[in-house]
């Protein structure tokens, strides 16, 4: 929707209503709609001011600069990046404080820089130049190392000696969620980088330390590490989870609710998460609630190893990852 937004905005004599299912039509849009609006775009919210269902005007936009503060989803500032090119003198964006989901904006500029667009990215301002066509680019989309953080999770889990082969990620990835590989190392999990793709092994049982870690550039795969730790029973305090919040659910709400479920010794505030160690029946069947968020579904899940688990509403997951079931099954999960 974010990204629809901007596109549609910029497009002449064309009038286009966006809405969408009730969750987002709950999901804020206010800060991108007001940042297009700055810079002309005619935009008017149909129910409820700053969410969906919105009704656009597309319009030629002449303005080349806004100001957004830096602690906002990326995924406004990558939806003003995708149309920068296509205004007529470009865009500068100025970021005012700390940059939320840095990994995300520099792997959007990088794509645009292969398609032949002019973009500087400073410190606090990304500036990105006019083009009329985009160059013919051949690009190679890797893997998305957030859809292998469940096999991560899995294998943190396993029996020593348990490994899974995964193909199409790259050393040295554009992707801010290959974090993960650093992030379950700690965890006894290895990754190996091996024709085109990673061999992830289980060598080690994790330490009884407690983990301290900031989420605010990878904040997708914080539900399936923290319940990774939970699984483990490794003790965690996590920080630079503000954005979890407004997304398919509230997540750091859904994550307390469903791992204290399970027995977890867990509290959160708007912006972090503390799990220590507790004990839990490994026999008994829990059934998690998804909040249709597909990622609730896919962190879940790993426990599977060690106890039984029940996902409510399975079907969530294609929203990102409609194979997830059917990979899971590859390494004898059973339904």
């Amino acid at each position: 929707m974010r990204f629809l937004t901007s596109y549609f905005a910029t497009i002449p004599y064309r009038d286009v209503l966006i809405t969408g299912s009730q969750r987002m039509q709950e999901r804020p849009i206010g800060i991108l709609v007001e940042a297009l609006r700055t810079m002309g775009a005619e935009i008017s919210y149909q129910k409820n001011e700053g969410f969906a269902p919105i009704l656009i005007k597309g319009k030629d936009i002449k303005s080349d600069f806004i100001v957004l503060e830096a602690n906002v989803s990326s995924q406004y500032i990558t939806s003003l990046m995708l149309i920068a090119p296509k205004l007529k003198n470009g865009l500068k964006i100025r970021l005012r404080g700390n940059i939320t989901s840095m990994p995300y904006l520099k792997m959007t500029a990088t794509l645009l820089k292969r398609l032949g667009v002019n973009c500087l990215f400073g410190k606090n301002t990304i500036e990105i130049a006019p083009k009329r066509s985009i160059d013919s680019v051949s690009l190679t989309v890797e893997s998305d190392w957030s859809s292998a953080s469940y096999f991560y999770s899995v294998l943190s889990m396993s029996p020593l000696g348990s490994s899974v082969f995964m193909t199409s990620f790259r050393e040295y990835s554009l992707q801010g969620d290959s974090i993960i590989k650093d992030l379950y190392s700690d965890l006894g999990v290895d990754t190996t980088f091996q024709n085109g793709g990673i061999l992830i092994e289980k060598n080690r049982h994790p330490s009884n330390k407690a983990r301290h870690y900031n989420f605010v550039e990878t904040p997708d795969i914080a539900q399936t590490f923290v319940v990774s730790c939970f699984g483990l029973g490794v003790a965690c305090q996590i920080e630079g989870l503000h954005t979890l919040k407004i997304k398919e659910t509230d997540r750091l709400l859904a994550l307390e609710n469903e791992l204290k479920k399970l027995g977890a010794d867990i509290s959160v505030t708007d912006h972090s998460l503390t799990l220590n160690p507790a004990s839990f029946q490994k026999d008994k069947l829990v059934f998690i609630d998804t909040y249709k968020d597909h990622r609730m579904a896919m962190a879940f899940s790993p426990l599977g190893i060690i106890r039984p688990i029940g996902i409510n509403d399975p079907s969530v997951v294609s929203k990102s990852y409609p194979d997830f079931w059917e990979d899971l099954k590859t390494l004898n999960f059973e339904f």
